[in-house]
């Protein structure tokens, strides 16, 4: 999952991200107004950590403009205990939760990863589709009632894939939710056939179906047969 911190306090920001990204998500830092819009305005984050006290402006500017683009991020507000009034404010334009400051990573990864099973799953702890079933909680997968060992990025392709079943998603797009602001490092796409190689083989030997569909020229399908 998409992680963006919005965070100008560098020990923190450092701190923050480097748990999350331990716990497997994909984090990218803003650590200004000018670069969260930035950020917000390219891409699109299945959480966005929002500090509310910024050098160049207020967190809760950025929450408004992600409400008003009608974005899906879910939005957790950082901020001091004195910030009650701003806190009040920031769930009453949208955010989701809040955590005040000082607090545990633990307990903002907890949040982070319930707030996402609200959102993109409904609530499940377990993501469905057909013979395969994903525990994003943990995450662990299991063909016809097997465990599948996945690498990271073939968890992280196979949970795209599903949240986007249906949908015709580029090579671009793929690149952008396994590497984040390290896609430019990448001198070509074949990473991503490497990984998608390897996933499907994967499921097959457990006796799932393939339910990846290649758009010639574009990305791929993830759909039922």
């Amino acid at each position: 999952m998409n992680i963006l911190l919005v965070e100008d306090e560098k020990s923190l920001g450092e701190a923050i991200i480097g748990y999350l990204t331990e716990s497997g998500y994909h984090c990218e830092w803003a650590s200004s107004f000018t670069a969260a819009n930035e950020k917000t305005w390219a891409y699109e984050y299945d959480c966005v950590v929002v500090d509310i006290t910024l050098p160049d402006g207020n967190g809760l500017d950025v929450i408004e403009r992600l409400k008003s683009i009608k974005s899906k991020s879910g939005i957790i507000i950082i901020s001091a205990k004195n910030a009650l009034e701003d806190r009040i404010k920031g769930l009453d334009i949208g955010a989701d939760d809040y955590i005040t400051k000082p607090f545990d990573l633990a307990e903002l990864n907890a949040r982070i990863r319930a707030l996402i099973r609200r959102r993109s799953f409904d609530a499940q702890n377990e993501i469905v589709f057909n013979e395969i079933t994903v525990n994003p909680y943990d995450r662990s997968v299991t063909v016809n009632e097997q465990a599948l060992t996945l690498t990271k990025k073939e968890f992280d392709l196979l949970v795209f894939f599903i949240a986007n079943q249906n949908r015709v998603v580029t090579k671009e797009s793929i690149a952008e939710h396994l590497w984040g602001d390290n896609m430019d490092m990448a001198d070509s796409f074949d990473f991503i056939y490497s990984h998608l190689k390897n996933l499907r083989k994967k499921i097959q030997e457990k006796g799932g179906e393939d339910y990846v569909q290649t758009v010639y020229g574009v990305g791929y399908k993830f759909t039922k047969k």
